[in-house]
């Protein structure tokens, strides 16, 4: 799913591409992608873009006529600026926003459409699309506190809890623990105050530097993915943790995996992944040398 720094690339560009040009049409492949039908969506076309901006990991096109479009684009939509009246691709396509210079095409890839497209009018109406996470780079320690203690989970759900945190996925969740030296398994409302601490300072650390090294690639984004080179152990299952070299580890609970390496974030311990550990039993390797014990 595209993230906090995917998501303020995207707005970025499409501030600079869209702001002052009217929005001609919509075009759906997917009719389920629109969710919404009050204002109907033909109020949006010939309305100039007035700004784009982010709310939480959601895109909001601010239109004239105090009329917005949200796109969520949940974990495989993408966008893509091709020439004007640029067809939709077969099988992924799932919207063209034409413009007169160009037009914006939105692709979701698999068989689960999770992205949605709501109209709507007025800031009240917006504001129920804003699942009201902190944002970070804003926050002082003390609110990152409050929001991170006001319901007890481990690290890894309320960092991607979006009612806690805006943002923040699994991708870069896992690279803020690993920043962070914290178990993506430990309890929210057991860090010591120094570990809070380090908490914060780890996840502006990483948001602020992801987004500004994405900022730089030159060009619309065309290439959003959630593994990228250069991170820690995002997606790196059995390589070397770049800051102690032990393999980069992971545990699995349907759809999500989660990375971590054990030598900075755990003491050496291995987490449970609760399908395997359930199988092997006795058999689960609780730290790194019974792991290599097991290798050899």
């Amino acid at each position: 799913m595209p993230e906090l720094p995917d998501i303020t690339v995207y707005v970025d560009r499409l501030q600079t591409l869209l702001a002052g040009r009217p929005l001609e049409r919509v075009r759906l492949a997917n009719p389920f992608l629109l969710r919404s039908v009050d204002p109907p969506l033909p109020t949006a076309q010939g309305r100039a873009v007035t700004g784009v901006r982010r709310l939480g990991k959601r895109i909001v096109f601010e239109l004239e006529g105090d009329l917005r479009l949200v796109l969520h684009l949940m974990i495989a939509g993408r966008l893509h600026w091709r020439p004007r009246a640029a067809a939709i691709p077969a099988r992924i396509g799932a919207a063209a926003f034409d413009f007169p210079h160009g037009t914006l095409l939105m692709t979701e890839a698999g068989t689960k459409k999770r992205a949605s497209l709501h109209l709507v009018k007025g800031a009240d109406a917006l504001r129920a699309h804003d699942p009201g996470g902190l944002e970070v780079a804003d926050a002082d320690v003390d609110s990152f506190r409050a929001a991170l203690t006001r319901e007890v989970h481990t690290l890894k759900r309320a960092l991607t809890d979006p009612r806690l945190f805006s943002g923040i996925g699994n991708a870069y969740s896992d690279e803020i623990l690993h920043r962070a030296r914290l178990s993506p398994l430990r309890r929210s409302d057991r860090l010591t105050p120094e570990e809070v601490t380090r908490l914060f300072d780890a996840t502006r650390a990483v948001l602020k530097e992801w987004t500004d090294r994405l900022m730089a690639e030159p060009g619309f984004p065309e290439k959003v993915t959630a593994f990228r080179e250069g991170m820690a152990v995002h997606g790196r299952y059995r390589k070397h943790c770049p800051v102690c070299g032990s393999a980069v580890q992971r545990i699995v609970h349907a759809d999500n995996e989660t990375n971590y390496c054990a030598t900075c974030q755990t003491e050496g311990r291995l987490l449970a992944d609760r399908s395997l550990s359930r199988l092997l039993k006795d058999d689960w390797p609780r730290n790194l040398d019974d792991l290599d014990e097991k290798h050899r």
